[in-house]
This record gives structure tokens, C-alpha cells and sequence, in this order.
């Protein structure tokens, strides 16, 4: 089944399917009323029976146009600053189309900042056009500076031969036939004015057709360096400072395609984490048309190829065991990091009866487990059931398995901090009882990860049963305190710009499934069995590692089921939903500011629901 809404169409293709056009009416209904999340929903619920693929496209253009009305009104409204340096724009040009190379040099000359000079390096253009339309530009503008190549050296040869005549103390880049907004460079050095300190300033960024239509806009993560090394996901905008590209010598010769990732990835040896921010605005036009990347990335498959040289290159000097190894989608990417010990992991596993559930995660973990290090303690809370306890016998005769009575009242993070002091793993593995491992190498990937000094808490990639999305990163603010990334997607989903399919950070991930150093777990006080004995208390856990300083992270590459409607209870009683609204008061009282505006999201897509829709009315 495929659906798409465009231009208010839901289109529905399944040739199995009786009466499409009668779905279709509903499903239009429904997305009036709740958007794709109620689609999604509503697949979930009713069509699963169906037993097919199912694809959502996401990049629906009905919604792009009103949030560029909504959050594109005052862009021309702009103050003056303390500091304004000189902003050098950095544009290789060959055989430009003229109404694309008129375009970009126009969107440069509305600048709503005025200190800049344009860059440009004709690399030996043998269209006369092209080359006439640089001499009648840069005649009539002084800040056009124009160097014309005596051969054609490529696009990096060419950058590097702009970068010669640039005098700014920092630069940006533009393609030859992309386009800025008119408030791009106002938006960088507004930013820099916040915090002097910063050397690398990125934006979002969307794509525009021969026509002008802009579309499928990218609002992206702030600085994720998981993510960074996943894909080139700030791709553009960018300015950086120029004595920063002078120390690493400019673009290489030879990284085509992926010149501007490996020129980013080298830069990172002079910038620190906190040096780097974006502009969650859309600044630049990225032209899709055949032949350009932003059209497609089968249009330049050389590029992936550039891009895990750029990354091989980058870890070599960090510690040459790392390797780089092609992603799961084109120029994407998986940083495999050495396990030269294999510590001992403890895997903790509350239950109370439940012997079905708990039964099919124990033998998951038992015969799907290749990583052979670690401990299973499986924490009793007061079972009764015969067929449970008499498995627990059975589960006794295993050297690395142990059974830990908790004789006290349910709460999940007392239960797994009473674990904790039992565990003598190096590494704590937090496993919910109604866990499904899916495939042999997960603990191997995941340890991988929690063994990093940087890194806190790892989590996995949890399916329901129904082969959808159940937990793929948690997003703050969702809801209210948080919710899980890309909930209800299908399993093969490639996500939010492929973010089902790279690793990542998140400001938390899941307690169902979650690696970390057990000096880490004692260092921030483990889970919050006072105040979250329930809910959120995972949340409370990654967000603690990240004031601490570490980062946390997802990865995909390690996968497993998440059965949560069979184990978990609803909140219906008064109860049960008193506690769940006091964990709710409480995450809200404490990290207030936290939960506005998630690192590893964008003010500009949902708070509503978990799908990275478009935040119509948005944020300026």
C-alpha cells in the first residue's frame, strides 16, 4: 500500500485492495480532523490486517506555502549590530544555466546585511553566457569579486581559487545556481552577536524547482554529532570562520561530492561542541533539478564514496581501529566502534508473573545474543503465578542468569536501582519485561556505543508487534513532557530525512531498552524512585547524563519488538492517573525551559504528535 496527500489528494495504490476510493474518503476525513498522526492511527487499529507494506510521504506540499506565509512575514525588519564583520560568500561557478546564475547573484545583492563580498571562481566556463554575465556583474557591483580560471580544476580547485580572493572574516557557502533568502546573512550574524564565540553557524534549508516552488523543507537538529557522522545533515547553510578553513588548507582535491562534508569534518579539529549553533530559520534554496544532489542522490553516487573517505580520514587520527562503513541508505553512514574488551553486562529484567511475555524476552536474549559477557537478573516483584515460578526454576540452572526478589510495591525505578547494587557488570542494561530481541548483534552495537567516554544513555530501535514504530528517540516537549520519535511508522520507514535509519543523538531514549556505564548510573543518582516511580523516569535519567555533560544516543542497528500493550496498564483508575499527572507536574516543574526546545528537534515541526510534521503556525 502506498499513500501519499498531495494537493489535497490521499492517494491510495494496492491493487489487493476492493474499494480504495471508500478508504480514501475516510482517511481524507480523518486527515482534515487530525492530521497524518490520525492516519497513522487508524492504520494501526484497522488496516494491519492487510498484511502490506505500508509507505507515508511525508513531504506534502499543501502545508509548506502556509507556514512560509506564517513565519516569513518580517524578514525584512532588521537592527544594526555591535559587530558586523566582513562575510566573504564563497560561489564556484562552471557553465551556470544564466537564469540560475542571475538568480543567485541576485538573492546575494538583496541581502538585508550589507557587509559582504561575493566570491566567485569561474572555473574555465566555455559558455560564453556565463562568462559575459560575470563581467556585467561584477563591472557594476564593487563587492563582486570574480577570479576566471585558466583550467577547469572542479568544483573543490575552484572553491579554493574563491577562497584566494576572499578578505572576510567569515565565509559562506552558495552553489552556483542555489539561492539565499533575503535575511540569510542578517540571520548568521544576528546569531553571532548572541555568542561571539561561535565558529561554525548552520540553517535550515529547503528546495526550489526550475519555477522558483520551494519545497520539502529541512528543519534540522542543532549540533548532533552522532548524527554529523551519520549523514551531512547541515548540508546548508553555513558560515564558519575563515582562519579556521585557512589552517586546514581549504577543500580537497578529490573529495567531489562531498567537498563541504570534508571540509566540516576536518574544521571540527579547531571548533569545540560549544562552538557551533544554528539558525532554526530557512536561509538558503538548494536548487533541485537533474543532475544536482538535491534532485536526487543517485544523481551523484560518487559523492557517498567521497563522503566515507572524508569520514575515514576524520576517525583515523582519533583512533585508527574506528571504521567507517556505508549506511542503510545512500550517503549515509555507520561509525563501527572497536570493542577491544568485552565487559561484563548486566541485564536487569523486572517482572511480576507475566510468564509469556517475560518467557519470549529471556530466550530472545538467550538465543539471539552473540555478545556472550553478560548477566541476566531477572527482579521479582512478588510473582505468584506457579508457571512463572516454576520457570524461575528452570532459569536458576543458567550460570548467568540470577533471580533477585524486590517484596515491595510496584516502582519501576526503585526496582531497577535495587538491581543496580546487585549488578557486576561494568555496563547496565535496562530491559522491560515484555523486550523481543530481534537480532543477533544488538548488544554488540550497543555496547559499542555505552562504552564511548562521551556518551550516556544508548537506546534501541523497538517495533510493536504489528511491525511498527514504537520507539525510535525520545522528543521533549511532545505532548507536554515528551514522546517517542516517529511513532506509528512502518518498520522499513526511512523517517524524517532517514532518521529512522541513522544513529543519532537524542536528549533521552527509553528505559525498555537501555544501555549504560554503571559508573554513569551511580554517578547521577540512578532513576528517581521518589518522585517517578512510574513514568518519565527514564526521561529524568538521560536528561541528568546531559547536564552532566554526556550525550546520548540512538542507534537503529540494534532492534528489537517493545510488546508495552501487553504489559503496561492503562491509567484508569484515579490512582493510577493522580501519580501519572504528579510525574507530569513534576518533569514540567523541573526542566521548564528544557522541554521548549529539544537539541535534536526544531521549533518548526509538531509538538502535537510524534510524526516531524510541519508546525503550520510555527516560530519566529
Amino acid at each position: 500500500m502506498y499513500l501519499s496527500f498531495k494537493k489535497n489528494l490521499l492517494i491510495i495504490r494496492n491493487e489487493s485492495l476492493k474499494n480504495p476510493f471508500r478508504i480514501i474518503a475516510r482517511f481524507y476525513l480523518v486527515y482534515q480532523q487530525d492530521g497524518w498522526r490520525g492516519i497513522l492511527s487508524r492504520l494501526d487499529k484497522k488496516y494491519h490486517k492487510l498484511n502490506k507494506r505500508v509507505s507515508i510521504d511525508l513531504s506534502f506540499s499543501s502545508e509548506y506555502p502556509d507556514w512560509i506565509k506564517n513565519n516569513e512575514k518580517d524578514i525584512l525588519k532588521c537592527k544594526a549590530f555591535k559587530f558586523s564583520p566582513l562575510i566573504s560568500i564563497i560561489t564556484p561557478v562552471y557553465n551556470t544555466e544564466v537564469s540560475y546564475l542571475k538568480e543567485m547573484i541576485e538573492s546575494v545583492l538583496v541581502q538585508t546585511y550589507s557587509n559582504w563580498e561575493l566570491c566567485i571562481a569561474d572555473d574555465f566556463s566555455t559558455t560564453t553566457e556565463t562568462v559575459k554575465i560575470l563581467e556585467q556583474y561584477e563591472k557594476e557591483h564593487i563587492n563582486i569579486k570574480i577570479i576566471y580560471r585558466k583550467v577547469n580544476g572542479h568544483i573543490s580547485e575552484a572553491s579554493n581559487s574563491a577562497l584566494s580572493i576572499a578578505s572576510g572574516k567569515y565565509v559562506v557557502f552558495l552553489d552556483h545556481d542555489d539561492t539565499l533568502a533575503p535575511n540569510a546573512l542578517y540571520e548568521m550574524v544576528k546569531k553571532l552577536n548572541e555568542n561571539l564565540t561561535l565558529k561554525l553557524i548552520y540553517s535550515d534549508e529547503d528546495k526550489i524547482d526550475k519555477m522558483g516552488n520551494r519545497s520539502n523543507p529541512h528543519f534540522k537538529s542543532s549540533w548532533n554529532p552522532d548524527m554529523f557522522f551519520s549523514q551531512n545533515y547541515i548540508c546548508h547553510f553555513v558560515m564558519i570562520k575563515k582562519d579556521i578553513v585557512d589552517k586546514i588548507g581549504g577543500f580537497r582535491k578529490g573529495y567531489e561530492g562531498s567537498q563541504d562534508y570534508d571540509l566540516l569534518l576536518r574544521s571540527l579539529e579547531y571548533i569545540k561542541d560549544n562552538e557551533i549553533d544554528r539558525v532554526a530559520k530557512i536561509l538558503y534554496h538548494w536548487r533541485a533539478i537533474e543532475g544536482s544532489t538535491a534532485y536526487g542522490v543517485s544523481e551523484k553516487v560518487y559523492a557517498h564514496d567521497a563522503g566515507i573517505r572524508s569520514l575515514k580520514d576524520y576517525f583515523n587520527k582519533i583512533d585508527p581501529a574506528i571504521k567507517v562503513e556505508s549506511g542503510k541508505l545512500p550517503t549515509t553512514y555507520k561509525v563501527v566502534y572497536p570493542l577491544r574488551e568485552r565487559p561484563l553486562v548486566s541485564l536487569l529484567v523486572p517482572t511480576r508473573d507475566g510468564y509469556e511475555i517475560l518467557h519470549k524476552c529471556i530466550e530472545s536474549i538467550l538465543e539471539k545474543t552473540t555478545y556472550t559477557n553478560y548477566e541476566i537478573i531477572i527482579l521479582d516483584n512478588e510473582s505468584t503465578c506457579k508457571k512463572t515460578l516454576k520457570y524461575f526454576d528452570k532459569l536458576k540452572l543458567y550460570e548467568n542468569i540470577r533471580i533477585l526478589k524486590y517484596p515491595y510495591s510496584f516502582n519501576y525505578s526503585a526496582i531497577n536501582n535495587f538491581g543496580v547494587k546487585h549488578a557486576k557488570g561494568e555496563v547496565i542494561g535496562l530491559i522491560n519485561n515484555d523486550i523481543e530481541i530481534i537480532g543477533e548483534e544488538w548488544l554488540n552495537e550497543m555496547v559499542q556505543h555505552a562504552l564511548r567516554p562521551e556518551i550516556g544513555a544508548v537506546g534501541a530501535k523497538l517495533y510493536y508487534g504489528k511491525e511498527i514504530i514504537q520507539h525510535a528517540g525520545v522528543i521533549l516537549g511532545i505532548g507536554g513532557v515528551a514522546g517517542h520519535s516517529h511513532k506509528y511508522f512502518p518498520r522499513d520507514a526511512d523517517g524524517y530525512f532517514s532518521r529512522l535509519k541513522i544513529i543519532q543523538n537524542y536528549s533521552a531514549v527509553t528505559g525498555a531498552c537501555l544501555l549504560v556505564k554503571k559508573s554513569l548510573y551511580e554517578e547521577v543518582g540512578g532513576l528517581d524512585a521518589e518522585n517517578l516511580k512510574v513514568a518519565f523516569n527514564d526521561v529524568d535519567f538521560c536528561l541528568k547524563l546531559l547536564e552532566k555533560g554526556y550525550r546520548n544516543l540512538w542507534t537503529p542497528y540494534a532492534e528489537a519488538y517493545h510488546h508495552e500493550s501487553i504489559s503496561r496498564g492503562k491509567e484508569d483508575t484515579p490512582q493510577k492517573l493522580a501519580r501519572f499527572n504528579s510525574e507530569v507536574n513534576y518533569m514540567k516543574s523541573k526542566y521548564k525551559k528544557t522541554l521548549l526546545d529539544d537539541f535534536s528537534y526544531n521549533i518548526h515541526l509538531t509538538k502535537k504528535y510524534e510524526n516531524f510534521e510541519i508546525n503550520i503556525k510555527g516560530q519566529v
